[in-house]
């Protein structure tokens, strides 16, 4: 397990020959336990989709790095034992498959795209990652309990020697700066919001949170 307790989101990710890979904007955890399986590393320098004919997939430009191939992290910069042209061979993290479609259907596409409307397909979403493997990124929601309450969302993850041991959360209503949310209090969790476990107590004790750069 490489050293991962500077890692932070948004740092840029290089590869073993120097050249940029993109930047982290996710990292894929364990369900249970949290702990860290992959980074998801987006590549800016181009926002169009690779089409694979043969499979019919519409491909975005994140791809998932196994945690393995992390050799070192900072704050801002994340390398890779990997070279770009591997990088490049990576697996898409999202992909579309197209639905099939029926006869009135299709001529309603054909007849949109004519018409200059964007006729975008219909499709699913297929998440590259395992079914025991969840997604944390910058913005998702961070629930208090059950209540439906929003407690805040998510800015960044922290590491302590291969362990993730907490989040760092921008609070709503209740503190006027960030603070961290350790990862006992974390009830549970989804792709779509991570559930704290606290009460009032706990609340008022989150430490805010410093980075020390």
């Amino acid at each position: 397990m490489p050293a991962l307790t500077d890692l932070r989101l948004g740092a840029d990710v290089v590869s073993s020959d120097g050249r940029k890979a993109g930047k982290l904007v996710s990292i894929l955890v364990e369900e249970k336990g949290y702990d860290p399986r992959a980074l998801v590393v987006k590549d800016e320098s181009t926002t169009v989709g690779r089409l694979l004919a043969g499979e019919k997939l519409l491909i975005t430009d994140e791809v998932v790095v196994p945690i393995a191939s992390v050799k070192s992290a900072t704050h801002e910069l994340v390398t890779l034992s990997l070279t770009f042209a591997e990088v490049r061979t990576l697996p898409p993290y999202l992909s579309y498959r197209f639905k099939p479609v029926g006869l009135e259907a299709s001529l309603m596409r054909e007849a949109e795209l004519l018409g200059g409307g964007l006729g975008l397909p219909n499709s699913d979403q297929i998440a590259n990652k395992a079914a025991t493997e969840i997604e944390i990124d910058r913005g998702e929601n961070v629930m208090l309990g059950q209540t439906g309450h929003r407690l805040g969302t998510v800015q960044d993850v922290l590491f302590d020697k291969g362990e993730m041991i907490g989040v760092v959360i921008r609070p709503v209503g209740f503190f006027k700066r960030e603070v961290v949310l350790p990862a006992r209090f974390i009830a549970r969790a989804d792709d779509m919001a991570l559930f704290a476990r606290l009460d009032e107590s706990d609340i008022a004790n989150l430490k805010p949170f410093q980075d020390a750069g």
